[in-house]
């Protein structure tokens, strides 16, 4: 089998390259090693991968390519990452890399006999939800990155629609493990408390998120791929959720230091509180979540 993975130099894509290279699939990769955090950190994440020899990587931007390979599985993880970081003049990011590059390999593989293609979302398409956030609720984003995921769902129906694209859209609810960007949460607040270093906390902490172990991510993207299912979007999540405050709580006992925390102003973008309802991808995909955040976060 040969799969196409997009932005594989990233925190999911490169567990996920690792997990197909594993299964001896033939792997090629697109990633233009944007600059939103250290490009050390993303050759970091291929380190496996650069050394196998079912891997080749493309070091290119994929709205500057004029060639794709032939491929049985397309892998899209490939987006401009951060709620905070897209508003403004930032918003053009946003929409070139997240919803143009979309477009782009959608248009491309329609012509293409591949198996499944299978893109990357957010639970950021829900916005303020009623809780817990199902597929069939009425999304509402709140940020523009939210607004940009959004949008690449409706293209991944609209091309599965017209041209019989075999879609598959996941909705990621805030994925983790040690290789985690260096602006998310956790590696924050881990990094800072052993550095006793002061944690900058938006809002009053009591806001809740529901935490997905990254294994569990990729599985859910093996599911989707080889599943007959098609044009369906899925909720990919822990089940559960952690306040802020208690998730430094359990950060503090596990690493014996106590956290240093400023509590600053909400900022726009961000919702209150996620929490997904997993029932569809366990019907439907066969997927369970295998890790709970209070067990995990002790091998950060």
């Amino acid at each position: 089998m040969k799969a196409l993975v997009t932005g594989c130099a990233g925190f999911i894509g490169s567990h996920l390259v690792d997990k197909l290279l594993d299964l001896d699939y033939e792997v090629t990769d697109i990633d233009c090693f944007t600059d939103y955090y250290s490009r050390a950190i993303k050759e970091a994440n291929l380190s496996n991968a650069l050394d196998h020899n079912n891997f080749k990587l493309i070091e290119e931007d994929i709205l500057n390519m004029h060639k794709f390979p032939a491929v049985d599985y397309v892998f899209h993880q490939a987006a401009q990452a951060g709620v905070r970081a897209s508003w403004g003049k930032s918003f053009e990011i946003y929409t070139r890399n997240n919803i143009e590059a979309t477009q782009k390999l959608l248009e491309l593989y329609k012509d293409f006999a591949i198996k499944k293609f299978v893109y990357a979302s957010s639970s950021s398409v829900y916005g303020d939800a009623e809780l817990p956030m199902k597929e069939d609720s009425l999304l509402k984003p709140v940020s523009p990155y939210g607004v940009t995921k959004l949008a690449g769902e409706n293209l991944c129906y609209l091309y599965w629609k017209n041209y019989r694209v075999p879609t598959v859209s996941l909705r990621y609810f805030t994925v983790y493990d040690p290789r985690q960007r260096p602006d998310m949460a956790i590696h924050k607040f881990v990094k800072a408390i052993l550095n006793n270093e002061e944690i900058t906390v938006f809002g009053d902490g009591t806001q809740t998120r529901d935490f997905t172990f990254v294994d569990d991510a990729v599985d859910a993207n093996m599911l989707a791929a080889k599943n007959n299912i098609i044009g369906e979007v899925f909720n990919i999540g822990g089940g559960s959720r952690i306040s802020v405050n208690a998730l430094i709580d359990e950060i503090e006992k596990l690493v014996e230091n106590k956290a240093r925390v400023e509590y600053i102003e909400k900022q726009k973008g961000d919702v209150r509180d996620t929490w997904a309802d997993v029932s569809k991808a366990k019907a439907l995909l066969n997927w369970n979540p295998r890790v709970d955040i209070l067990i995990r976060i002790c091998f950060l």
